[in-house]
């Protein structure tokens, strides 16, 4: 199994309750739906007060490499990409467990 996990920092100036941000989770919600290849799919906002700490986190499970290649491939997939460039960075972390 392959986790893909992402942890996203919004932009200064952007807020939780951004309709854009609302739209960025709303659409990483979706692909669970949209997307055959994902096994598993966990979403969550931070609730610690660290300078360090990231703002969302989006946990992914695949099978395999290529189920996660033809995720990273998947028009869904790319049009999350596009939203959440506009509001936030982000960092990644893909592994085998």
């Amino acid at each position: 199994m392959i986790r893909h996990l992402i942890l996203f920092k919004l932009n200064e100036g952007v807020e939780r309750d951004d309709p854009r941000v609302m739209k960025g989770v709303d659409a990483l919600r979706a692909l669970d739906g949209s997307i055959k290849e994902i096994r598993t799919c966990e979403l969550g906002w931070n609730f610690t007060d660290r300078p360090i700490a990231y703002d969302f986190a989006a946990n992914f499970a695949f099978d395999d490499v290529d189920a996660l290649h033809t995720y990273f491939e998947h028009p869904d997939h790319q049009a999350g990409v596009a939203l959440w460039r506009e509001i936030a960075t982000w960092i990644i972390a893909d592994y085998e467990f």
